[in-house]
């Protein structure tokens, strides 16, 4: 799968896409990660990217024309299965159904929005689709962008090492994963709980589910 982002901020993205499993993943050619600065696509001798919004208001908005011609000089596959997605919290809210869905794809392109969002025309001409990551207001989508890759890029086989974990874990069956607990036994007179000592699968099982009814959730459609 690849991720083409799109950043006036690729500095926040760089790290991120050279640590830990996504680096890995990477190195093992599982996934590619991409980042375009549309100021790159902007006019000089300033490269300005945003501008006052049309009608009046407070702060800026990004200009479309950067950000079209960025999309535009990446290079698509005609057969490829991709979606573009524009950041802002006039989307639907991610979830981990929308992320099992991603994995789908062959290609997802992210628009970070920045200051009071993106030219509607920018959605308008590649039909993109708005996403959010939280009910609550950001700087920048740069970082709903790291939240979308992460969830997508772990469901891909071959990224996480030991892929069990993925069968019984959080937010699966509308349920959270059980607790968990590892050494020492006891902690400042916290203890593990003695079921999970006993080598007693059946019973482990048991209160793992009962753990998991603790918390549900309704997953959005």
């Amino acid at each position: 799968m690849r991720f083409d982002i799109i950043s006036i901020f690729p500095e926040l993205l760089k790290t991120f896409k050279e640590t830990g499993l996504l680096k890995k993943a990477r190195d093992k050619n599982l996934l590619s990660i991409n980042i375009y600065n549309p100021r790159d696509c902007a006019k000089p001798p300033h490269f300005v990217v945003d501008d006052y919004p049309y009608g009046g208001g407070p702060g800026m908005v990004m200009k479309v024309e950067p950000i079209v011609e960025c999309v535009e000089a990446i290079e698509f596959a005609s057969d490829e299965k991709k979606l573009i997605l524009i950041t802002s919290p006039l989307g639907k809210i991610f979830n981990q159904k929308i992320a099992r869905e991603f994995i789908n794809l062959d290609r997802i392109v992210i628009i970070c929005g920045r200051y009071e969002g993106i030219d509607e025309r920018v959605r308008e001409i590649f039909n993109a689709e708005y996403i959010s990551c939280g009910e609550y207001i950001l700087m920048g989508g740069e970082v709903a962008a790291m939240v979308i890759i992460e969830s997508v890029a772990r469901l891909i086989p071959g990224v996480i090492g030991n892929e069990e974990s993925l069968i019984d874990e959080s937010y699966k069956e509308n349920f959270l994963e059980y607790p968990q607990y590892t050494r020492p036994r006891t902690y400042r007179g916290y203890n593990v709980p003695e079921v999970l000592l006993t080598g007693d699968h059946e019973r482990i099982k048991d209160f793992r589910e009962k753990q998991k009814r603790r918390y549900s959730f309704d997953e959005q459609t």
